[in-house]
């Protein structure tokens, strides 16, 4: 075969291959097909497209690229979570403890934040000690003993991924449907869970800004994940506004916290139980989804998700006496307030900005070797549907550096849209797909 061909093939409409797809990613992560030829690939599908038997040899290609775990050594029907990205997204933080408190084994790889966005290894790092370099053997015996663990992404799984996503990220090539859902599901499918229930967030805070292009990636990965063999479902949410009322690490993890205690907000508890409805109908842990959200919600009231995150900082390496006084969490020195400039209803939030505003703080990351603030973020007090006063308290912002307070104070007050008009908050859950 000779890369030459397939680009024009592909630059014709024409249909790649399973063998010639192997064979592309296959040279390409062995640095024997060089980057512009692959730039060239990338480029004509994003003008051409490829159809589903396409993606899924192109995901199955990725995630044989490297490592696949072998789970056979952990008991149980295995559950995995993802989730596209979005500002205060901490719904792993509260699901993880409380599907493994209902006895399912749920085996997750989750990645550091970027950008706007955060990523639930920084969120875990808050805890005093925590670690994610888990050992497999120390993953697999986690899992099989309290029923969770949560580790960093090690660079042996679909490394094809990570140089694909690293050409197509200075190539404009990042926003093709089979791309972006090859990228997420190469790595689930490799992380080797018996189910995967994915949280594919929509609006100005989301990489799918619009709400159709959303629930077509959904259904792109659900199909995916089921021709792969893997029980998949996924579950479109709203990111027009932050989830929950925390922006930042510390602070997320303390309304995780809050949340387990049964004190969650009404966005992220819906979140979870949608999600987490799923999870334990692939396990066989419920008969439908209302029982799954019963029997989430006993395990909140009864305390046993709280001392399951408790169980879970523990085993790897963290102090769980954090969990019981989130107090002794990073605390930022500073609590500015953000006040209206007027009266009327809150219509509009611009998320992704919102987000921007916690990195200024230091709560993310503009590159990658950036050093996070884990202590630092913003509070929102009042989100969409709300009327508020001039003068009253928008949010508040943590800060360990007034410089910087100031600047994310300008951007958050520019974040907010106000109307006159009585305004209804999107719902959280948008649509639900499984086939």
């Amino acid at each position: 075969m000779r890369m030459y061909d397939l680009i024009e093939k592909k630059k014709e409409g024409g249909v790649l291959s399973t063998e010639e797809i192997q064979w592309m990613i296959k040279g390409y992560t062995a640095d024997q097909i060089p980057d512009y030829q692959m730039s060239a690939m990338l480029m004509a599908i994003c003008f051409q497209g490829m159809n589903e038997q396409e993606t899924l040899d192109l995901t199955l290609a990725m995630r044989d690229s490297g490592e696949v775990l072998d789970l056979s050594a952990i008991h149980g029907v295995k559950v995995d979570k993802h989730s596209t990205g979005g500002v205060g997204d901490k719904t792993s933080l509260v699901l993880g403890p409380v599907i493994a408190a209902l006895g399912v084994p749920v085996v997750k790889m989750s990645g550091r934040g970027l950008g706007h966005t955060g990523g639930t290894i920084d969120k875990l790092e808050c805890f005093r000690g925590f670690q994610t370099g888990l050992s497999d053997q120390k993953f697999f015996e986690n899992v099989n003993r309290i029923r969770l663990a949560i580790a960093g992404q090690t660079a042996e799984l679909a490394p094809a991924d990570k140089k694909l996503y690293a050409l197509r990220d200075v190539t404009a090539t990042v926003a093709q449907r089979s791309l972006i859902a090859s990228s997420i599901m190469s790595k689930k499918l490799a992380s080797g869970s018996d189910a995967i229930v994915l949280d594919v967030k929509t609006g100005n805070g989301a990489f799918m800004k619009n709400e159709e292009d959303a629930i077509a990636l959904a259904r792109t990965m659900v199909r995916i994940g089921n021709m792969a063999g893997k029980k998949t479902a996924a579950i479109v949410t709203d990111m027009s506004q932050p989830l929950g009322d925390m922006v930042g690490n510390s602070l997320e993890v303390i309304e995780a916290i809050q949340a387990l205690n049964g004190n969650g907000p009404e966005d992220l508890m819906d979140d979870v139980y949608a999600l987490g409805s799923y999870m334990l109908l692939f396990a066989g842990a419920a008969a439908d989804r209302n029982q799954a959200v019963r029997k989430m919600k006993d395990v909140i009231a009864s305390k046993q998700a709280l001392h399951k995150m408790a169980e879970f900082v523990e085993a790897q390496g963290g102090d769980p006496a954090q969990v019981y006084d989130p107090s002794l969490l990073p605390q930022a020195a500073h609590k500015i307030p953000v006040y209206a400039a007027g009266d009327g209803y809150i219509c509009g939030m611009e998320t992704e900005q919102i987000g921007v505003a916690c990195m200024l703080l230091g709560g993310g990351r503009r590159i990658k070797d950036d050093v996070i603030d884990p202590a630092v973020g913003i509070e929102l007090v009042h989100k969409k549907g709300a009327y508020v006063k001039k003068g009253d308290i928008l949010s508040y912002i943590y800060a360990n550096d007034l410089e910087k307070a100031g600047e994310a104070k300008a951007l958050l007050q520019k974040s907010y849209t106000f109307s006159d008009t009585e305004y209804t908050a999107p719902e959280t859950i948008h649509e639900v797909i499984t086939e």
